[in-house]
């Protein structure tokens, strides 16, 4: 036992010697090298002084005075650098105090105005005048186009009009099938863009499942052409905003109050929802490039309140100012997101762009556009301005009228466990929720309940095999095949059976 206290005793003396040699060796020996430097110094100019002669000295004097000017120089140097960066801390913090006594003495100048309001409106009621208030809505109304001027202008250029719609007599009963396909022929007629029917059925399914849409495909194959195409149609051009790799929270998107400038930076993002506001037709906002940042970093709001089954709690917060420098549909500093607002966000997978998560992927419809449509010939068709309760009463029908069959739910429950079996790959209750929606529009809009099951399977469910390892799982993606066709038959599902082929090729 003593052995071991010893040998204790010996392993933590040896340490702290080695230590402090280490300290010794980092900070002290240094400097002893120094002091041997000069001492080379002082032997050098020992052998050569006494052969100096006159213009030696000169010499010499000269260089050691040059010498002495550059160790000053650099001494100085040091001592400014240290000394702006001292004033840079210094100006840094009294800078966040002066934030701090701009934004207490708003706030009290605020209140004491209120307060103000109240003696002259209490002092005005006592003698019977009116409201001393009411003179100073031209003075807020300036305040306010000061703060907010895009969303002033809007309010200017909405304040007093009637935005109701209506259809017009010839198309006051049309369906949902033949707005699609009127959609169709207008976007073919008079832009020049031609899409198969069966992806005119999918978007308007996808319309009145959820409110985000994504559009993958490779550049040139119409992505941001199509929702550019719907606002056309719809008589309401579409906002379009370019995502910036450099988005990292909601600010980048609804934007930011400056406290300095005492004015809100305001976006085209939030610019477009804010008139939607007003508006009662079909309103769409483009995400350009919506994966060139993490979409869960500066949407992530929106995910979330789209998920709210009470839309008059689908509710963002822009500011914390008082209400009497905002616009008037700002209530609390807070937005209500109105329903007839779609957003479309176009994508690119390649190595410029971040992969697109499940939680995304879960709350949206994603459409694939890798190939142009066939041109066919389409005659000159009009638009149509759409009531967006209009469209809302056609997807409510269609989800009434034509309800996923029992036997094609089986079939697909059928096929979900088998691939929860193989794959250990399911969907949740969110995803069968769109399904019993898309299914029923998709089948409104002209099309089958197989074709309408066939993309969800192949969008919701196939596009997360990507997760696994697909070079393995050869034999398995051939069952696979098998026990669709053995399912739903030998001629239906060809788009999952295309997507399963890729994947076989990939393996």
């Amino acid at each position: 036992m003593s052995a071991f206290f010893s040998y204790l005793r010996e392993t933590f003396e040896t340490f702290w010697v080695n230590f402090v040699r280490w300290l010794e060796a980092v900070f002290v020996e240094p400097w002893r090298l120094v002091f041997s430097d000069f001492r080379d110094y002082g032997s050098i100019l020992d052998r050569y002084i006494a052969q100096f002669g006159a213009w030696g000295w000169i010499f010499f004097i000269l260089f050691m005075l040059l010498m002495l000017a550059l160790l000053v120089g650099i001494g100085y140097l040091l001592f400014l650098i240290i000394r702006g960066l001292v004033r840079l801390g210094r100006k840094n913090y009294e800078k966040t105090k002066l934030v701090a006594e701009v934004q207490r003495l708003n706030k009290e100048l605020f209140f004491a105005i209120q307060e103000k309001n109240e003696v002259l409106k209490l002092k005005a009621e006592s003698l019977g005048l009116e409201d001393p208030t009411l003179a100073d809505n031209s003075k807020k109304a300036a305040l306010v186009a000061e703060t907010f001027p895009k969303l002033a202008a809007v309010d200017l250029k909405y304040k007093d009009k009637d935005t109701s719609v209506t259809l017009p007599e010839i198309d006051q009963n049309i369906s949902l099938e033949q707005l699609a396909v009127r959609y169709r022929y207008f976007a073919a007629s008079q832009l020049g863009l031609f899409y198969d029917i069966d992806m005119v059925r999918t978007l308007f399914a996808a319309l009145g499942t959820v409110k985000i849409i994504i559009l993958e495909g490779i550049s040139g194959t119409g992505k941001t052409s199509l929702p550019y195409s719907l606002g056309k149609f719809f008589l309401n051009d579409v906002a379009i905003c370019s995502v910036q790799p450099s988005w990292r929270d909601r600010t980048e998107l609804i934007g930011y109050y400056n406290e300095f400038t005492k004015k809100f930076n305001e976006s085209e993002f939030l610019r477009a929802i804010y008139e939607a506001s007003y508006r009662k037709d079909i309103n769409i906002i483009i995400l350009d490039e919506m994966n060139l940042a993490r979409i869960e970093y500066y949407f992530a709001e929106f995910l979330s309140i789209m998920e709210m089954p009470n839309v008059d709690e689908w509710i963002v917060e822009v500011t914390k100012t008082s209400d009497d420098y905002n616009p008037s549909q700002l209530v609390g500093g807070k937005l209500l997101i109105n329903q007839n607002i779609w957003f479309f966000g176009t994508a690119n997978n390649d190595d410029s762009t971040f992969t697109i998560t499940d939680k995304v992927y879960d709350r949206a419809i994603s459409i694939s556009l890798n190939d142009r449509g066939a041109i066919f010939d389409a005659e000159f068709t009009e638009p149509l301005r759409v009531p967006y309760t209009y469209l809302k009463r056609l997807f409510n029908e269609a989800v009434t009228n034509f309800p996923l069959s029992k036997q094609s739910l089986a079939k697909f429950n059928k096929l979900d466990e088998y691939v929860v079996a193989k794959f250990r790959i399911g969907f949740g209750n969110r995803i069968m929720r769109q399904i019993k929606i898309f299914v029923p529009i998709y089948v409104a809009s002209g099309g089958t309940e197989v074709e309408a099951l066939d993309f969800m399977f192949a969008s919701k469910i196939l596009k997360k095999f990507k997760a696994l390892n697909l070079a393995f799982m050869h034999d398995e993606l051939k069952a696979l095949i098998t026990e669709i066709e053995k399912t739903f038959g030998k001629n239906n599902f060809k788009q999952s059976i295309r997507q399963i082929e890729m994947y076989i090729n990939m393996s």
